[in-house]
Protein backbone atom coordinates (compact mmCIF):
# COMPACT_ATOMS: atom_id res chain seq x y z
CA UNK A 1 0.00 0.00 0.00
CA UNK A 2 1.29 3.48 -0.87
CA UNK A 3 2.05 5.53 2.21
CA UNK A 4 0.17 8.83 2.38
CA UNK A 5 1.39 11.25 5.00
CA UNK A 6 -1.50 12.50 7.07
CA UNK A 7 -1.65 15.47 9.41
CA UNK A 8 1.56 17.38 8.75
CA UNK A 9 1.64 18.79 12.27
CA UNK A 10 1.90 15.26 13.66
CA UNK A 11 4.85 14.19 11.48
CA UNK A 12 8.52 14.77 12.31
CA UNK A 13 11.17 16.49 10.27
CA UNK A 14 11.39 14.63 6.97
CA UNK A 15 14.43 13.82 4.84
CA UNK A 16 13.72 13.64 1.11
CA UNK A 17 16.61 12.33 -1.02
CA UNK A 18 16.49 13.74 -4.54
CA UNK A 19 16.86 10.92 -7.04
CA UNK A 20 18.31 13.41 -9.52
CA UNK A 21 21.66 12.51 -7.94
CA UNK A 22 21.04 8.75 -7.79
CA UNK A 23 22.51 6.10 -10.09
CA UNK A 24 19.79 5.78 -12.73
CA UNK A 25 21.19 2.48 -13.99
CA UNK A 26 19.94 0.92 -10.73
CA UNK A 27 17.37 3.41 -9.55
CA UNK A 28 15.06 0.97 -7.79
CA UNK A 29 17.94 -0.39 -5.71
CA UNK A 30 19.16 3.11 -4.89
CA UNK A 31 15.71 4.17 -3.67
CA UNK A 32 15.28 0.96 -1.67
CA UNK A 33 18.64 1.49 0.04
CA UNK A 34 18.12 5.13 0.93
CA UNK A 35 14.66 4.44 2.37
CA UNK A 36 16.03 1.50 4.35
CA UNK A 37 18.65 3.89 5.74
CA UNK A 38 15.93 6.09 7.23
CA UNK A 39 14.86 8.53 4.53
CA UNK A 40 11.18 9.51 4.52
CA UNK A 41 10.21 10.81 1.09
CA UNK A 42 11.42 10.22 -2.48
CA UNK A 43 12.01 13.60 -4.13
CA UNK A 44 11.39 13.50 -7.86
CA UNK A 45 12.74 16.35 -10.03
CA UNK A 46 10.95 16.83 -13.35
CA UNK A 47 12.64 19.20 -15.82
CA UNK A 48 11.48 19.98 -19.35
CA UNK A 49 14.45 21.82 -20.95
CA UNK A 50 12.09 24.78 -21.31
CA UNK A 51 11.26 26.18 -17.88
CA UNK A 52 14.73 25.08 -16.72
CA UNK A 53 17.80 24.27 -18.84
CA UNK A 54 17.81 20.52 -18.30
CA UNK A 55 15.77 17.45 -19.24
CA UNK A 56 15.15 14.69 -16.72
CA UNK A 57 12.36 12.19 -16.05
CA UNK A 58 8.62 11.77 -16.46
CA UNK A 59 5.60 9.86 -15.15
CA UNK A 60 6.79 6.48 -16.43
CA UNK A 61 9.74 6.54 -14.03
CA UNK A 62 7.43 7.42 -11.14
CA UNK A 63 5.14 4.56 -12.11
CA UNK A 64 8.14 2.22 -12.42
CA UNK A 65 9.19 3.00 -8.83
CA UNK A 66 5.69 2.18 -7.60
CA UNK A 67 5.69 -1.08 -9.57
CA UNK A 68 9.13 -1.84 -8.14
CA UNK A 69 7.52 -1.74 -4.71
CA UNK A 70 8.26 1.74 -3.39
CA UNK A 71 5.47 2.65 -0.95
CA UNK A 72 7.03 5.77 0.59
CA UNK A 73 5.58 9.17 -0.37
CA UNK A 74 6.84 10.48 -3.72
CA UNK A 75 7.28 14.25 -3.84
CA UNK A 76 7.09 15.36 -7.49
CA UNK A 77 8.64 18.77 -8.16
CA UNK A 78 7.48 19.98 -11.57
CA UNK A 79 9.93 22.32 -13.29
CA UNK A 80 7.85 22.39 -16.46
CA UNK A 81 5.83 25.03 -18.28
CA UNK A 82 2.89 24.80 -18.67
CA UNK A 83 2.13 22.39 -15.85
CA UNK A 84 -1.56 21.46 -16.03
CA UNK A 85 -1.29 18.89 -18.82
CA UNK A 86 1.21 16.66 -16.97
CA UNK A 87 -0.41 16.73 -13.51
CA UNK A 88 -3.00 13.97 -14.11
CA UNK A 89 -0.26 11.72 -15.51
CA UNK A 90 1.86 12.02 -12.37
CA UNK A 91 -1.17 11.53 -10.15
CA UNK A 92 -1.99 8.32 -12.02
CA UNK A 93 1.67 7.26 -11.78
CA UNK A 94 1.58 7.36 -7.97
CA UNK A 95 2.69 10.83 -6.89
CA UNK A 96 1.88 11.84 -3.31
CA UNK A 97 2.85 15.53 -3.47
CA UNK A 98 2.89 17.57 -6.68
CA UNK A 99 4.53 20.99 -6.47
CA UNK A 100 4.96 23.58 -9.23
CA UNK A 101 6.35 27.05 -9.80
CA UNK A 102 3.84 29.92 -9.89
CA UNK A 103 5.55 31.37 -12.98
CA UNK A 104 4.72 28.15 -14.85
CA UNK A 105 0.93 28.39 -14.40
CA UNK A 106 -1.50 30.83 -15.98
CA UNK A 107 -3.97 30.26 -13.14
CA UNK A 108 -2.29 29.21 -9.88
CA UNK A 109 -5.52 28.62 -7.96
CA UNK A 110 -6.88 26.37 -10.70
CA UNK A 111 -3.65 24.36 -10.88
CA UNK A 112 -3.67 23.82 -7.12
CA UNK A 113 -7.29 22.66 -7.32
CA UNK A 114 -6.41 20.33 -10.20
CA UNK A 115 -3.70 18.64 -8.11
CA UNK A 116 -6.04 18.13 -5.18
CA UNK A 117 -8.87 16.94 -7.42
CA UNK A 118 -6.47 14.27 -8.71
CA UNK A 119 -6.03 13.02 -5.15
CA UNK A 120 -2.58 14.45 -4.45
CA UNK A 121 -1.23 16.99 -1.99
CA UNK A 122 -0.46 20.35 -3.64
CA UNK A 123 2.38 22.80 -3.26
CA UNK A 124 4.06 25.91 -4.64
CA UNK A 125 7.77 26.22 -5.34
CA UNK A 126 9.70 29.48 -5.04
CA UNK A 127 12.95 30.18 -6.84
CA UNK A 128 15.54 32.27 -4.96
CA UNK A 129 14.25 35.56 -6.43
CA UNK A 130 10.53 34.69 -6.52
CA UNK A 131 8.33 36.59 -4.08
CA UNK A 132 6.30 34.74 -1.45
CA UNK A 133 3.39 37.07 -2.28
CA UNK A 134 2.00 34.35 -4.56
CA UNK A 135 0.87 32.66 -1.35
CA UNK A 136 -1.40 35.49 -0.23
CA UNK A 137 -4.69 34.11 -1.54
CA UNK A 138 -4.06 30.37 -1.79
CA UNK A 139 -2.82 29.23 1.61
CA UNK A 140 -6.02 27.23 2.10
CA UNK A 141 -5.19 25.11 -0.97
CA UNK A 142 -1.55 24.36 -0.16
CA UNK A 143 -0.05 21.36 1.62
CA UNK A 144 3.60 22.23 1.00
CA UNK A 145 5.75 25.27 0.32
CA UNK A 146 9.09 24.46 -1.31
CA UNK A 147 11.84 27.07 -1.25
CA UNK A 148 14.64 26.60 -3.75
CA UNK A 149 18.00 27.42 -2.18
CA UNK A 150 19.69 27.16 -5.59
CA UNK A 151 18.56 28.17 -9.05
CA UNK A 152 16.78 25.10 -10.43
CA UNK A 153 18.13 22.99 -13.26
CA UNK A 154 21.10 21.05 -11.96
CA UNK A 155 22.13 19.15 -8.85
CA UNK A 156 25.28 19.73 -6.84
CA UNK A 157 24.95 23.52 -6.43
CA UNK A 158 25.83 25.47 -3.29
CA UNK A 159 23.17 26.72 -0.86
CA UNK A 160 22.23 30.40 -1.37
CA UNK A 161 22.48 32.04 2.10
CA UNK A 162 19.62 34.50 1.52
CA UNK A 163 17.27 31.51 1.65
CA UNK A 164 17.54 31.54 5.45
CA UNK A 165 15.64 34.82 5.76
CA UNK A 166 13.09 33.63 3.23
CA UNK A 167 12.59 30.44 5.25
CA UNK A 168 11.91 32.50 8.37
CA UNK A 169 9.39 34.62 6.45
CA UNK A 170 7.62 31.55 5.06
CA UNK A 171 7.50 29.95 8.51
CA UNK A 172 5.81 33.08 9.91
CA UNK A 173 3.23 32.96 7.12
CA UNK A 174 2.47 29.29 7.79
CA UNK A 175 2.19 29.78 11.55
CA UNK A 176 -0.04 32.83 11.12
CA UNK A 177 -2.32 31.04 8.65
CA UNK A 178 -3.24 28.21 11.00
CA UNK A 179 -3.12 25.78 8.07
CA UNK A 180 -1.25 22.47 8.10
CA UNK A 181 1.53 23.17 5.58
CA UNK A 182 4.97 21.62 5.29
CA UNK A 183 7.97 23.89 4.61
CA UNK A 184 10.49 22.20 2.35
CA UNK A 185 13.91 23.41 1.19
CA UNK A 186 15.87 22.12 -1.80
CA UNK A 187 19.40 22.88 -2.95
CA UNK A 188 22.78 22.50 -1.29
CA UNK A 189 21.32 20.83 1.81
CA UNK A 190 23.96 18.76 3.58
CA UNK A 191 24.75 17.46 7.04
CA UNK A 192 26.89 20.52 7.81
CA UNK A 193 24.07 23.05 7.25
CA UNK A 194 20.84 21.10 7.86
CA UNK A 195 20.71 22.12 11.53
CA UNK A 196 20.81 25.82 10.66
CA UNK A 197 18.21 25.31 7.93
CA UNK A 198 15.89 23.59 10.42
CA UNK A 199 16.39 26.43 12.90
CA UNK A 200 15.22 28.87 10.21
CA UNK A 201 11.89 27.04 9.97
CA UNK A 202 12.15 24.17 7.50
CA UNK A 203 10.69 20.76 8.36
CA UNK A 204 11.28 18.88 5.09
CA UNK A 205 14.79 18.62 3.64
CA UNK A 206 15.65 17.68 0.06
CA UNK A 207 19.21 16.50 -0.44
CA UNK A 208 20.60 14.99 -3.62
CA UNK A 209 24.38 15.00 -3.84
CA UNK A 210 24.49 15.45 -0.05
CA UNK A 211 23.13 11.89 0.24
CA UNK A 212 23.55 10.02 -3.05
CA UNK A 213 26.93 11.60 -3.75
CA UNK A 214 28.46 10.05 -0.64
CA UNK A 215 30.15 6.66 -0.85
CA UNK A 216 28.16 5.33 -3.78
CA UNK A 217 30.59 2.49 -4.44
CA UNK A 218 30.72 1.18 -0.87
CA UNK A 219 28.39 -1.32 0.84
CA UNK A 220 24.55 -1.31 0.64
CA UNK A 221 24.36 0.43 4.01
CA UNK A 222 26.39 3.43 2.81
CA UNK A 223 23.53 5.87 3.36
CA UNK A 224 22.93 4.97 7.01
CA UNK A 225 25.67 7.15 8.45
CA UNK A 226 24.82 10.12 6.23
CA UNK A 227 21.15 10.19 7.23
CA UNK A 228 22.00 9.49 10.86
CA UNK A 229 24.38 12.47 10.86
CA UNK A 230 21.65 14.68 9.37
CA UNK A 231 19.23 13.61 12.10
CA UNK A 232 21.83 14.32 14.78
CA UNK A 233 22.50 17.80 13.39
CA UNK A 234 18.77 18.58 13.31
CA UNK A 235 18.39 17.44 16.91
CA UNK A 236 21.00 19.88 18.27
Amino acid sequence: MIEILGDNSMTPDLIAPSILSADFARLGEEVDNVLAAGADIVHFDVMDNHYVPNLTIGPLVCEALRKHGVTAPIDVHLMVKPVDRIIPDFAAAGATYITFHPEASEHIDRTLQLIRNEGCKAGLVFNPATSLSYLDYVMDKIDMILLMSVNPGFGGQSFIPATMEKLRAARKMIDASGFDIRLEVDGGVKADNIGEIKAAGADTFVSGSGIFGKGRDSDPHRYDSIIREMREQMAR
